[in-house]
């Protein structure tokens, strides 16, 4: 079964655990992290022979451009993470319609193609911001992935299907697939097993138990992943306990869990798993 693995390419200073003492104004003077990360995940993916999305902050996008391409160059899928890493719940529809274009023009002028999904900062398409679904198909998106099927104090869409779904635009058959993160359904509630922090807090067996119980229903996961977490030595900022241990928690552990993932599983990018695009 091939799996989608996904990278949100963002620095460790964009994290949303970090802005009650960084803000989008410090980013400039942050101590800048993120290509050695990357090069280091890239070279576990050229490890393993794997190819996943890189779902990449416009942001980065501006001021790397030669990292974007050099990511596309290696056979991997570019997608969008918006620009300002801004959730949708905290921006109007204007707003949101402007961040993520200006992001899909960065990636598509940098790589030569066109950018075919996008997944929201924050996971923040939730019941109350579905609209962005069709300024997506409005910009010629083909996916999103940006629903976590959970219950969280700051994202979630726990009614939402668990799998792979269309959502239709219009009358006229327009559609753009939706692909949640992963979760797996015990006792009425649905536990996270989608990478992240739930793969750095979660012991490996759970997450490993998780995907194969997904596979066994015939159904795809999408485990996500961020370049700042295989970077225990990264600035540490003075934050709030609860943030604290989702930003820091076990980073020691991350690199190593997402080697047996690549050992134990067969991973792709999402436009493969979900049969679209070229």
């Amino acid at each position: 079964m091939l799996n989608a693995l996904t990278i949100d390419v963002e620095d460790w200073f964009h994290a949303t655990n970090l802005e009650e003492r960084i803000s989008p104004e410090d980013w400039e003077g942050c101590e800048k992290r993120i290509v050695p990360n990357v090069f280091r995940i890239l070279y576990l993916l050229a490890k393993f022979q794997t190819r996943a999305t890189f779902f990449v902050l416009g942001w980065v996008a501006e001021r790397l451009p030669d990292l974007i391409l050099f990511i596309h160059d290696q056979g991997h899928e570019i997608a969008s993470h918006g620009y300002a890493h801004c959730s949708i719940y905290n921006q109007s529809l204007e707003d949101f319609y402007d961040d993520i274009k200006k992001s899909k023009e960065i990636l598509e002028r940098i790589t030569g193609q066109k950018i075919l999904g996008y997944r929201a900062p924050n996971y923040s398409i939730t019941s109350d911001t579905t609209w962005a679904w069709r300024c997506l198909r409005d910009l010629g998106f083909e996916y999103d992935s940006s629903i976590f099927p959970v219950k969280h104090d700051r994202y979630g869409y726990f009614a939402a299907p668990r799998f792979p779904f269309h959502i239709p635009i219009n009358n006229d058959g327009d559609k753009i697939i939706e692909f949640p993160l992963s979760t797996v359904r015990i006792l009425g509630s649905n536990i996270p097993v989608a990478g992240g922090a739930y793969l750095r807090l979660f012991p490996y067996w759970f997450i490993k138990k998780g995907i194969k119980s997904i596979n066994s229903q015939g159904k795809p996961a999408i485990i996500y992943f961020h370049p700042w977490e295989i970077d225990p030595s990264q600035p540490r900022q003075k934050i709030k306990r609860l943030a604290r241990i989702r930003h820091y928690g076990n980073l020691i552990l991350a690199e190593s869990k997402l080697k047996r993932l690549l050992k134990d599983f067969h991973f792709g990018p999402v436009k493969e798993v979900l049969g679209i695009g070229e």
